[in-house]
């Protein structure tokens, strides 16, 4: 009999301890909040984390270059591959002045694609290099979808980076100049 009572009062304070349906389905309800608020901000931290990456790379390649045009006598580089390269030794076809992530197809880092296109005419063959380089240049970076990025960017050899907000790339320095500076 005492064994039998002792079963009785612990199979009711088991009963008792465990949550209810309602109570379950309510903290589930406050989660399921929680996460409605917290992710639209997150996708919004991510695409204003990418877009800093994205013009940080552009004054990269803006500076690179310049760093081309004055080292190696050919003008502004005729490629973004030349800007990149994979060498210890800098050569004026691998000059290894940016992300080589960058300057190797296709182009695409932090969810931006870039481009580079000589403009303006080209320049005597410099020393040691194969291809001719440019007068001026053209460079862009493009969202690759609205979850990486809303604004595309542009930079020529002024070194003034514009932004777009409609996420187009720039058809030329003249459409780029024409779009606000950051």
């Amino acid at each position: 009999m005492r064994l039998e009572n002792h079963y009785r009062r612990a199979v009711r304070s088991c009963r008792g301890s465990g949550f209810s349906l309602i109570e379950l389905l309510i903290v589930i309800a406050i989660i399921l909040i929680i996460v409605a608020i917290a992710i639209p901000n997150f996708l919004r931290s991510k695409i204003a984390a990418d877009e800093s990456s994205a013009v940080g790379n552009v004054r990269t390649i803006t500076t690179a270059s310049v760093v081309y045009n004055t080292t190696w006598g050919n003008g502004y580089p005729p490629s973004l591959g030349n800007l990149g390269g994979t060498g210890t030794t800098a050569t004026c076809d691998q000059s290894n002045l940016v992300d080589p992530l960058i300057a190797t197809a296709p182009y695409t880092k932090s969810g931006y694609v870039f481009g580079y296109v000589g403009q303006d005419g080209t320049v005597s063959l410099g020393g040691g290099c194969t291809s001719q380089g440019f007068l001026g240049y053209l460079v862009t970076a493009t969202p690759l979808n609205s979850y990486t990025g809303v604004r595309s960017f542009c930079s020529d050899e002024a070194g003034v980076i514009h932004y777009d907000f409609s996420g187009a790339t720039s058809a030329s320095e003249t459409a780029c100049n024409a779009l606000p500076g950051l």
